[in-house]
């Protein structure tokens, strides 16, 4: 156990130190972090009412020496830095010696502790201002703090606490992003007497499952990615399993958990153009780089950290979730819901036979089933014969040989004339036109509602692709792979485009920009541009109004055409010049959409987001048949 000491006064004022204890959650908080610091492998946390009336963290790590007990409920006093130099390369997830403290004066708590050189361990209890007390005491290896009534001498404070079940979620969530922050570590949550949380204690992947269940545990992709000095490691969820909010996103330095707004719009980068509006991934992310790259003393929560060079972060975090994407994500699969068919039923028999003996016969005869055989024939009676048991089969035979002779069966009766129905019309649809000649590799069968393609995409599996999101991906491709040289073709006659006087000098402002989204603009009068050249995919009209909505765009924005901007200008371009929804398409540009689509696996969404394609396994089909 290392020694607790008080730090220098010219130490702890560098410390960002402050009130620590704001509500229960911040108190396991601190509690949990000096167990793990402690080398614990299990962890036990149980709180009753929220927290606010008792809490209690259990670790099996190294407890402290009885002589430190004391000094380590006074402020600064620490064991994890003991001189400048060590806090510009913390390694610890406690540092600033003030946790027991702050806790000790606003609780009554209670510490239990034994190392594993000392055969007895120590029983410490304070609260606020009362002398504390100090006695041996029988307990295992490790440390054991209880806090009763939190807050019991600061009722000011006590009124600020919101409901017992608020205070709850607030340490589970807690404890749900330190699970996850060390996953070799076992940890368990008793809330109210109910275990609601035990992690396994070993790889992230089952501290995930633990944590958030096997549906979310289902849509995650592992990352392993290392780049300029900086790894990255866990997972990430399908983009489309994306969420209405930044929630479930977590990110990990150096097995602390923090909120990096660098990390955050790295990801969210990585996943633009697979979800939508609106919509955020999920993640776990593990980021670990040299200590000295990183500055944890920033604020009493020790949640918000500076890097010395945010660029390695955002690039490690960016291309490692890229590549993890374009390797783990799959095709959308979509399910059947609704009830399953009610097929009909045959009646029961009226007497379950004892034994079935199939026989074969010869004369091409019906199966006979033993001891009570029914034979049937078509148009022919049953023949019932009587239990046989053991008798020889010439019995049977003979049976056979007596039974009636089958009769003609009579032509039913043709149905009436149905009565015409004058409110339907019955049209003959047209053939459906020939099929064009491919080396697509799948079956296209045709195509739905003039949006969706259908293909037998395999043995075991429909495709159905929305032309407009395939098509328009693909050309925003095209368009970000294309030189600046080749983008634009000028037009037979220019076009001139109307604007707002923002917007006019807007686009003013970016003629060179609008160049290399293949646009030649150029200034026409006061209000006015005029457009002589638009990239290849758009004609004279569409090519104004993309020059129209690019000058909003840039109005609104009020900044340059970064390469997100002319992203925002590519997606405008190919959305203008794709496939419509709705329209007729003839069969030869889908069979080439279609060979174009499987010659580029890593196209699933389109640039707004939504799936190009999707699966509909033919068992879900099936199911709704009852064949399954």
């Amino acid at each position: 156990m290392p020694k607790i000491q008080v730090l220098d006064k010219q130490v702890a004022e560098l410390i960002a130190a402050g009130e620590v204890v704001e509500r229960p959650s911040s108190v396991i908080k601190e509690l949990v972090e000096n167990a793990i610091d402690a080398g614990s492998t299990v962890v036990t946390v149980e709180i009753r009412r929220g927290g606010a009336s008792y809490m209690r963290v259990t670790d099996n790590g190294c407890g402290i020496d009885p002589e430190d007990v004391p000094t380590a409920f006074l402020r600064h006093a620490t064991s994890k830095v003991s001189r400048q130099e060590d806090l510009d390369a913390i390694g610890t997830l406690g540092f600033r010696g003030e946790a027991l403290a702050a806790i000790s004066a606003v609780g009554r708590v209670e510490l239990l502790t034994k190392t594993r050189e000392n055969d007895t361990g120590l029983r410490y209890t304070c609260a606020g201002d009362e002398p504390p007390l100090q006695e041996e005491a029988g307990c295992p290896d490790g440390t054991t703090i209880v806090v009763r009534d939190l807050f019991f001498n600061t009722p000011a404070r006590m009124k600020f606490l919101k409901k017992d079940v608020t205070e709850g979620n607030s340490v589970a969530g807690i404890l749900d992003k330190i699970a996850l922050s060390h996953p070799e570590i076992s940890f368990r949550l008793i809330r109210d007497g109910k275990e609601t949380l035990h992690t396994p204690g070993g790889q992230l992947g089952p501290a995930l499952y633990a944590v958030y269940g096997r549906e979310f545990f289902e849509t995650l992709i592992p990352v392993d990615y290392t780049l300029g000095g900086v790894r990255v490691e866990g997972f990430v969820s399908k983009p489309t399993a994306s969420r209405a909010n930044r929630s479930m996103q977590s990110f990990f330095i150096n097995g602390r958990y923090i909120r990096s707004r660098t990390a955050s719009v790295a990801l969210e980068e990585a996943y633009k153009g697979a979800v939508m509006a609106g919509k955020f991934p999920a993640c776990a992310l593990h980021l670990h780089l040299s200590r000295e790259a990183v500055d944890v003393n920033v604020h009493p929560a020790k949640m918000e950290i500076r890097f010395m060079n945010e660029r390695p972060i955002f690039d490690a975090v960016y291309h490692g979730v890229k590549s993890a994407l374009q390797g783990g994500d799959s095709p959308k699969i979509m399910g059947l819901s609704g009830p399953k068919p009610i097929l009909p039923q045959a009646p029961p028999p009226e007497r379950a036979p004892q034994t079935v003996l199939p026989l074969l016969i010869d004369d091409g005869e019906p199966e006979i089933s033993v001891p009570r055989l029914t034979l049937r024939d078509s148009g022919a009676p049953a023949t019932v014969l009587p239990d046989l048991g053991r008798e020889p089969v010439h019995l049977l035979e003979n049976a056979l040989e007596n039974r009636p002779k089958p009769k003609s069966p009579e032509p039913p009766p043709p149905p009436p004339p149905k009565k015409p129905d004058l409110r339907l019309v019955e049209t003959v649809p047209p053939p459906p036109p020939a099929p064009a000649e491919t080396d697509f590799h799948s079956k296209i069968i045709g195509e739905a509602f003039g949006t969706y393609i259908l293909i037998e995409y395999s043995p075991k599996a429909l495709m159905l692709i929305d032309k407009h999101a395939a098509h328009e991906r693909l050309l925003y491709e095209k368009l970000k792979a294309q030189t600046p040289e080749g983008a634009a073709q000028t037009l037979l006659s220019p076009v001139p485009v109307s604007l707002q006087k923002e917007e006019y000098a807007a686009v003013l402002e970016h003629l060179e920009d609008l160049e290399k989204a293949g646009f030649l603009v150029e200034d026409f009068g006061p209000g006015t541009v005029l457009v002589r050249g638009a990239p290849l995919l758009l004609d004279g009209a569409d090519a104004a109004g993309a020059v129209m909505e690019t000058g909003g765009y840039l109005c609104a924005h009020k900044t340059d055409l970064t390469t997100q901007h002319l992203d925002w200008v590519y997606h405008n371009v190919a959305c203008r010049a794709a496939m419509k929804a709705g329209d007729t398409t003839r069969p030869e540009e889908l069979v080439a959409l279609c060979r174009e689509l499987e010659q580029n696996p890593q196209v699933r969404y389109c640039p707004h987001g939504r799936p190009v394609y999707i699966l509909l396994p033919k068992r879900e089909i099936e199911k709704q048949f009852g064949r399954v």
